[in-house]
């Protein structure tokens, strides 16, 4: 078993890698294989809307990391999205892309669990958490959860490490994403599949 953990910071070994890297290290330990996916410091495009992915599979736009994302995230079985806070909410970058890869390619995302964590150095973690944790919603994903909401604090990677209580709760949410996909592993062993999604109706609120 795979789990992918994508990283929305430019900064490729700062706070959120950090708090990434003790996810990681918590799945290592049960077994499960990791890789850490940065988004890069280069510029991800916005969604326009334009549909042209619903035929496609994926993202119409091919000059950027979206397109990666999805690709990859066909073979995992697991995911962990991080962004650092920019003015109390996630990285313009990290949304960008989960709009994007979720919109062309959610098929590759769909039934898997996942977990959303967010990196500041005081304020904004929640409104970061609550913002990318509705593509997980959407799309029919186990969220998984910890002993504290998914965050920690820290202006640097060491102060981070400082934050006692935020690197335990990293730890406590790899153990809880791996005993998830071992769960769901013995699930299918045993027959168990997911469900059939029922998409009959699409409706305004004007009807």
């Amino acid at each position: 078993m795979k789990v992918l953990l994508f990283n929305g910071s430019s900064r490729a070994a700062g706070c959120t890698f950090t708090a990434l890297s003790i996810v990681a290290k918590a799945l290592n330990e049960e077994g499960i294989e990791t890789q850490i996916v940065q988004i890069g410091a280069k510029p991800v495009r916005d969604c326009i809307g334009c549909g042209q992915c619903k035929d496609k599979g994926k993202c119409i736009f091919d000059d950027d990391i979206v397109n990666e994302w999805i690709d990859m995230a066909k073979d995992a079985d697991g995911f962990v999205f991080g962004t650092p806070v920019y003015y109390a909410h996630p990285t313009g970058r990290i949304l960008s892309a989960m709009d994007r890869a979720f919109y062309a390619g959610g098929y590759a995302f769909t039934h898997k669990p996942a977990a959303v964590i967010a990196s500041a150095r005081r304020a904004g973690t929640t409104a970061s958490l609550d913002a990318i944790s509705k593509h997980l919603s959407i799309s029919q994903m186990p969220v998984i959860s910890s002993t504290y909401w998914n965050m920690v604090h820290g202006n640097t990677p060491e102060q981070v490490m400082q934050d006692a209580e935020g690197v335990e709760t990293m730890h406590n949410l790899g153990k809880n994403l791996a005993w998830i996909l071992k769960c769901i592993e013995a699930g299918k062993k045993v027959g168990i599949d997911v469900p059939a999604t029922v998409h009959a109706e699409r409706t305004n609120f004007i009807r």
